[in-house]
């Protein structure tokens, strides 16, 4: 270990090990300090990537050259992609992955990246000069400088750990929490919150009763996460399980809430809405008799299960008998209970785009610190902190997508510029433009900027190049191509749409909801040939080429309106502009801009309070 880096992450969890990885391969000299080298990447939660949205992200970071998607991929023991009964902007990939492996993938990957050193540490401290970052100090007293520090906490600062009456100091269940960091930043006047999130016993398969639970499995024809081919999966597939809660269940729980530190004022983080415990459904949904329960597998060589939807921080007792109740679980034996969490955060409206830190220079947030929640949403800003801690300390322009180019600029636009108030989850309503964020075009839309940035591999943009021109091919054969009554008029009875009478583009029938392009080669099998030379990827192109020609009308409008929209994000606004002195502004606008303190008119536009006749005031002020 050096004792001077260009770039030190805290925290081995999803952020600390992209930010860790991007600095690196960008070039910069980093360090990672993280408590456990054995909880590297460490899911804390359930074993699984991906979902709603969350599956746009991770192919989203694999696009940008971070790793989630080819660590899923190598660790992967079921994939599904989810909402395909809907349009192509709904759908998202999710996999389940074994737990143990996910960890060694991660940790052999980032140890393959010469430049990037390890320390296993605690950091109590940060070495602060002139408003500026210049390094860290450790539990052992070892004081180490950087340039550029990226802080990925997670669930650490001053965690707090509870089950019923029970509380422990702790950051994960059997981890200690980091004490030390948010007391020495709320000095430098960064405000900071309580956050809570929950985790749901993990039960021994041998004691469940499968036969009485509805099987899952996962996709017949499935696909992966990352954009390069060839990367090998286990060879094992694993199914999830569902089963219910009943009133039997119910009854059990609530007579846990006498000690449960959610309704006794012992909790004051706020929870998650979009992932509840199981005692908060019970009084949010008091009329529902049962709730869903998913059962899913810990990995290839364990019988563990991870019961998702029933987080909780009821006794252990309670939660032994209530579950007890449940279809297949009359027998269960429990591996470790579940538990809730607080942990402090920082609210990300003091953050710039960059997620540097805007009282501190070359500090960087990333990850649950922010007020997230979620592997990918994690994992995602660390990307962008550590491409941004690499290019601040180079002197080279800042890396910020914008909310038309990714679910990742979303994001991080409504962070820092609406804050949080409770844990922050990607949803696909989040997005103004999800026609346009496809999971399907994350590379389209994201691997140029990543070649031109330096993190694509030559080998990677090889492979994006081909595909690409593999997908502008098909589309313009199917463009050019027409066919006669006598060769489509079969395809069209067999799906039940009406014939045609004279030759006709091949673009108006596929076109046609009934009509797919897999109808559209039987008749014109030389679709294939334009990808024998990327094989490998032969359903993923065509796949993409049948979306952008049956999308056409949608994608282009909605191109349209963001190009319209971003038009204002182009209207700047000075460094320390003085909005006070707008008396026509009203006063939470001025309040809100004076705080938040946006680069442009867009920004602006997005900030809760602030009107849009005062953005019309703003566009007068500025000269437009």
């Amino acid at each position: 270990m050096l004792n001077k880096y260009d770039v030190i992450v805290v925290g081995a969890g999803h952020a600390g090990c992209e930010a860790a990885a991007a600095a690196a391969n960008l070039g910069s000299n980093v360090l990672l300090i993280t408590m456990d080298m054995a909880k590297i990447a460490h899911m804390s939660c359930n074993p699984a990537i991906g979902g709603i949205a969350k599956g746009q992200i991770v192919r989203e970071i694999d696009a940008l050259g971070g790793f989630a998607g080819i660590i899923t991929d190598k660790t992967m023991v079921q994939f599904r992609m989810l909402n395909k009964s809907k349009g192509p902007a709904m759908w998202s990939p999710r996999a389940q992955s074994d737990r143990e492996l996910f960890t060694y993938e991660w940790r052999k990957q980032l140890e393959s990246i010469s430049n990037l050193d390890f320390w296993q540490d605690q950091v109590v401290k940060l070495l602060i000069e002139k408003n500026k970052i210049i390094g860290v100090e450790t539990l052992f007293g070892i004081k180490i400088y950087a340039k550029a520090v990226v802080l990925t906490n997670g669930t650490f600062l001053n965690g707090l750990i509870h089950i019923g009456k029970s509380n422990t100091v702790g950051g994960r269940i059997g981890e200690k929490s980091s004490i030390g960091i948010s007391e020495q930043l709320r000095e430098f006047g960064f405000e900071t919150g309580r956050m809570k999130t929950g985790t749901p016993p993990r039960i021994d398969g041998r004691t469940i009763d499968f036969s009485k639970m509805i099987e899952q499995k996962g996709d017949e024809n499935e696909s992966r996460f990352s954009f390069l081919p060839n990367i090998k999966t286990p060879n094992t597939r694993r199914s999830c399980y569902i089963t219910y809660t009943n009133p039997e269940t119910h009854k059990i729980l609530k007579t846990g809430f006498v000690d449960s530190p959610l309704f006794n004022g012992t909790i004051d983080g706020i929870g998650p809405r979009y992932c509840p415990s199981i005692e908060d459904k019970l009084v949010t949904f008091s009329g529902r008799e049962k709730h869903q329960l998913f059962l899913e597998p810990e990995g290839l060589t364990t019988v563990e299960y991870y019961l998702n939807g029933f987080s909780s921080s009821l006794p252990a007792d309670v939660q032994l008998e209530a579950m007890r109740k449940i279809n297949g679980l009359e027998n269960v034996k429990i591996f470790r209970p579940g538990y809730a969490i607080e942990y402090d955060y920082f609210d990300p409206l003091q953050l710039y785009h960059t997620l540097e830190t805007k009282k501190i220079s070359n500090l960087y947030f990333a990850g649950q610190i922010n007020g997230t929640t979620g592997y990918e949403e994690a994992g995602a800003q660390g990307l962008i902190a550590g491409i941004n801690a690499h290019r601040k300390i180079y002197k080279l322009d800042n890396f910020v997508l914008t909310r038309d180019q990714a679910y990742i600029g979303v994001l991080i636009d409504d962070l820092v510029t609406k804050g949080v108030n409770e844990p922050y989850r990607m949803f696909t309503s989040r997005a103004e433009y999800r026609i346009l964020l496809r999971q399907d075009n994350a590379d389209a839309r994201l691997t140029e900027l990543s070649y031109k940035l330096g993190l694509c591999s030559e080998y990677r943009y090889a492979i994006f190049i081909k595909k690409k021109n593999a997908i502008n091919n098909i589309i313009d054969f199917i463009k050019k191509k027409s066919v006669s009554p006598k060769n489509v008029n079969p395809i069209l009875d067999e799906n039940n749409t009406s014939q045609i009478k004279q030759k006709t583009k091949l673009e108006k029938i596929i076109l046609r909801p009934q009509i797919n392009i897999n109808d559209i080669k039987k008749i014109a099998p030389e679709i294939d040939f334009f990808v024998s030379e990327i094989s490998e990827l032969k359903n993923e192109i065509i796949e993409s080429a049948e979306i952008k020609l049956k999308y056409k009308g949608y994608i282009e409008r909605e191109r349209l309106i963001a190009d319209k929209i971003k038009r204002l994000e182009h209207i700047e606004i000075y460094n320390d502009f003085d909005f006070d002195k707008i008396n026509s502004l009203s006063i939470e606008a001025r309040q809100k801009l004076s705080k938040i303190k946006p680069k442009n008119i867009g920004q602006a536009s997005r900030i809760p309070g602030v009107s849009p006749s005062d953005i019309n005031v703003l566009l007068v002020y500025f000269g437009r």
